[in-house]
């Protein structure tokens, strides 16, 4: 019996048609792209698990060993981590227009109204129109200055809490890092808010508290953001769901609130506008806004920057350099000996005298170096695609730049690990962004607009501290060696010291 020749053919093609798409497919693959070099991964969460308690640590530890472009893999979300002054230069300045959006997560999507603030907000024509008005309108030279004597009566009110208590209980430690939190809330709730912190709807403990699981929300682990599709349900489960709900709820009735206050007409006139002020103006007159029209949420949104990046990050910074300083007497003793020589019995620094502190300047440089108030700057999401040190980037990549690990890097930094003030003697490196060995506000397109806001405040409290108090250790701490200088551990946008600082001051006038 003769065989059908062509049902046969037809049949034998068919078999051999997925081969031919291979053998095709290989023939016309691109070279393989030269990625950065990565630790090795396991299955499904990828390398999360080599991120520990304080994520900052672990990626320079691994950077040591795989580089300082380095690429991971957090659950399926592609993240290059960047560990040194002169990749960061190539990500921040080089590639910044390719590298300066910011990635889809879902903490700061809830938190900041689907990103109508200016940290976490997507590069595009919004971002550069809000960028504008916090420039120009809220945190300028002049708008900064304006708040001199907030800052200056605020400073006042620390250094008399801190003499009454010396008074009263003479020998006795006082909690530095209460006392500087305090210190930070009440001068942005007055810049922002026009009201005073005591005056809120937080008392001390809670406010604290709003102000960590905000961050833990912002910067904290979410299931969702590393295994699309089925994160969300560990989040449900685990409770993040409705954690995030929740500070939610209390920030945004916070602010509600402050803001009918000040379009309430029966309030009362206040002699400086306030960052609300400015911005209601701006709903009002809706001038130089191209993108969309200005809303009551996107005041929100800028306000939450205002409150988490005002508050926790000057405190955090002062806490770590009265820490240092308390380790090293001698160090304490110079920047106390320069304050005091140039300011003599005039009872307190004013901010006109801080350009008379250089070494005071050096102090807080150094202390942005060691401990950076944000060990890992805002994650970036690159735009398009570039290469690092010959390393291809890909479009839709999380970037992380560890500036914990560069300001420890001892191929910038000699006897990097040491407290060290005298380094930036002689030294044009500064922190606004043109430095890339020392970037505690970050550069490029994002680098925080606030520099100036936050810095000023930082100077005139330290230098206070350091004019009107000679400080001792407590009972029970025998050597400055023992004073704890931990990191406190967790996944948050910033890094205080574990434990608090105490410590026992006595009037020098």
């Amino acid at each position: 019996m003769a065989i059908d020749a062509q049902p046969a053919l037809f049949l034998f093609l068919l078999l051999l048609f997925p081969l031919l798409l291979f053998v095709i497919k290989k023939a016309v693959q691109k070279p393989k792209k030269n990625l950065p070099p990565s630790p090795p991964k396991l299955p499904f969460i990828g390398n999360l698990h080599q991120l520990g308690s304080l994520p900052h640590q672990s990626l320079c530890q691994l950077s040591k060993k795989y580089g300082s472009v380095m690429l991971l893999h957090l659950g399926y979300v592609p993240t290059v981590v960047v560990s040194s002054a002169e990749a960061a230069r190539e990500v921040l300045k080089v590639h910044d227009l390719s590298s300066c959006s910011r990635p889809s997560l879902d903490g700061p999507r809830k938190l900041t109204y689907n990103y109508l603030d200016l940290a976490f907000s997507p590069y595009g024509e919004y971002w550069r129109e809000i960028r504008k008005i916090c420039v120009l309108e809220l945190f300028s030279v002049k708008r900064v200055l304006s708040y001199r004597s907030i800052r200056e009566e605020e400073v006042t009110k620390l250094i008399n809490s801190i003499s009454n208590h010396s008074s009263s209980s003479p020998g006795t430690p006082v909690n530095l890092t209460d006392k500087l939190y305090a210190l930070t809330a009440e001068i942005i709730f007055r810049i922002a808010f026009g009201t005073t912190f005591q005056g809120s709807d937080f008392a001390q403990e809670k406010f604290h508290d709003v102000v960590l699981e905000a961050e833990a929300t912002l910067g904290g682990f979410s299931a969702a953001e590393y295994f699309p599709y089925v994160g969300w349900i560990v989040d449900k489960i685990s409770g993040l769901q409705q954690r995030r709900e929740r500070v939610f709820h209390e920030l945004d009735h916070f602010f509600q609130r402050v803001i009918d206050d000040h379009l309430s007409p029966e309030r009362t006139k206040q002699e400086h506008e306030d960052i609300i002020d400015v911005l209601l103006k701006i709903v009002k007159e809706q001038t130089g806004f191209g993108a969309a029209l200005l809303t009551e949420k996107n005041i929100k949104a800028v306000l939450l920057n205002m409150f988490l990046g005002g508050v926790d990050t000057g405190a955090i910074t002062m806490e770590w350099a009265m820490a240092e300083l308390a380790k090293r007497p001698s160090l304490m003793k110079k920047a106390q000996d320069e304050v005091r020589t140039r300011i003599g019995n005039k009872g307190k620094v004013s901010e006109s005298d801080i350009d008379q502190f250089p070494y005071l300047k050096m102090i807080v440089k150094e202390t942005f170096r060691l401990h950076p108030p944000a060990p890992l700057l805002l994650p970036r999401e690159t735009i398009s695609h570039f290469t690092v040190n010959g390393y291809e980037i890909q479009p839709k990549t999380i970037l992380q730049v560890n500036a914990w690990a560069i300001g420890r890097d001892p191929s910038c930094w000699k006897d990097p690990e040491e407290f060290i003030p005298e380094r930036f003697m002689d030294s044009s490196i500064d922190f606004k962004g043109q430095h890339f060995e020392l970037l505690p506000f970050g550069s490029g397109r994002r680098v925080c607009p606030a520099i100036y806001l936050g810095t000023t405040t930082v100077e005139l409290g330290l230098a206070n501290l350091l004019y009107s108090f000679d400080w001792k250790l407590p009972d029970g701490i025998k050597e400055q060696k023992d004073i704890n200088m931990d990191e406190a551990a967790g996944l948050s946008l910033t890094v205080s010291k574990k434990t608090a600082l105490n410590l026992v001051p006595e009037k020098h006038l």
